[in-house]
């Protein structure tokens, strides 16, 4: 999925102190300003990667040996954190981060965030919510019909009559 699909899937944010569906606009206002300094900390979508380094400064956590030199040479200029279902940030991250206004989540998922650390520091914190909402619903019914029908049943007794014809 690029990232003009899931800009299209997500509202725009409203407050500070709930977790909101999107990060577009804010990023788009910031962009305007300044080049803003960005942490990526989970590999994912290589499309998502390359359009944050063309837009912001962007650092990428895997690219430092330790997690504290990356603190200490940029963290007081690092305003946003991009993360996903397998990382985010937590509560040590959160305070590394002076200047932190934006932790965003390019999945459903927001376990990886301390969601009480955001709301006391008037953190915005985003995620891609119903993405995935109509493809699980396809597969649904894709797989009711399959045990209806008996699909797998009929497929094994087929490839079984031609193995002994």
């Amino acid at each position: 999925m690029n990232l003009h699909r899931i800009r299209e899937l997500i509202p725009t944010v409203t407050t500070r102190t709930k977790i909101q569906p999107s990060a577009t606009a804010f990023f788009k206002t910031l962009t305007l300003m300044e080049t803003i300094d960005v942490l990526l900390v989970a590999q994912g979508l290589s499309y998502l990667e390359q359009e944050l380094n063309k837009r912001y400064n962007l650092f990428r956590l895997w690219d430092f040996p330790q997690k504290s030199q990356l603190l200490t040479q940029h963290g007081v200029t690092i305003r946003a954190v991009v993360g996903g279902a397998f990382a985010g940030a937590d509560s040590e991250l959160i305070e590394a981060l002076p200047k932190l206004e934006i932790v965003s989540s390019f999945s459903v998922c927001v376990d990886k965030i301390d969601l009480g650390k955001c709301k006391e520091k008037g953190i915005r914190v985003t995620n891609t919510p119903d993405v995935l909402t109509d493809d699980v619903a396809d597969l649904a019914i894709g797989l009711m019909l399959t045990l209806l029908r008996r699909i797998c049943e009929c497929d094994r007794y087929v490839r079984w009559k031609l193995e002994t014809w």
